[in-house]
């Protein structure tokens, strides 16, 4: 435990730690010069309005689609403070307010394969070494996608320009929840993403 890149100097694991991170570093090289990871993704802008307390309907071109169930917080709070859902940022149907939301779906295919290999030839410690870099990948391309989102496509903050540290931070205008995550740990609504971008038929995500 501990942060980057200061944990590279730690007197407990320095040592350690700097030797897998340049191992790390041979195999993200190995990775993208043999192009042996293939990023996929899928996205897409919705028209959006609470209905009832909890619901979020979502629709296209006024068609609707799919409608996610999100989940109250759960803990006692002090007197007065609301118990919050995601649907409480967004505007109520028959407001007149036409609100909007995205989905999202990114993967690396590719890891499972390389990883396997490294196991036949009874080599954990790379294979698990592919794995964690892949999930890092994963996470940077969500990143990476939901600043093209902000800047380009749906293009609210067409002149964001954040430093890196501003991004860890989520310094950015807007929110990228997913299922499993506080703001909505319903790890069912995911079969909702599913159906609304049809993840499986277009990028082959299950």
């Amino acid at each position: 435990h501990g942060k980057f890149p200061d944990i590279l100097e730690d007197e407990v694991v320095g040592e350690q730690a700097t030797q897998l991170y340049e191992d790390a570093q041979a195999m993200i090289e190995k990775l993208i010069s043999r192009k042996l990871l293939q990023p996929r993704a899928i996205f897409g802008l919705f028209e959006a309005n609470t209905v009832g307390e909890d619901d979020i309907r979502v629709s296209l071109n006024g068609k609707e689609r799919v409608t996610f169930r999100t989940l109250r917080q759960q803990g006692k709070k002090k007197s007065g403070v609301e118990n919050l859902a995601l649907a409480d940022f967004i505007a109520p149907e028959g407001s007149g307010v036409q609100d909007y939301m995205g989905a999202f779906c990114v993967a690396i295919f590719g890891a499972e394969e390389i990883a396997a290999k490294y196991k036949e030839d009874h080599d954990d410690y790379h294979a698990i070494l592919v794995q964690a870099i892949a999930d890092r990948f994963a996470e940077a391309f969500a990143e990476y996608l939901h600043h093209q989102v902000r800047t380009r496509h749906w293009g609210y903050a067409p002149s964001e320009s954040l430093s890196n540290e501003e991004l860890i931070k989520e310094a950015y205008r807007g929110i990228r929840p997913a299922p499993g995550y506080p703001a909505c740990p319903d790890h069912l609504e995911k079969d909702s993403i599913w159906e609304l971008l049809e993840v499986e038929k277009n990028i082959g995500v299950k």
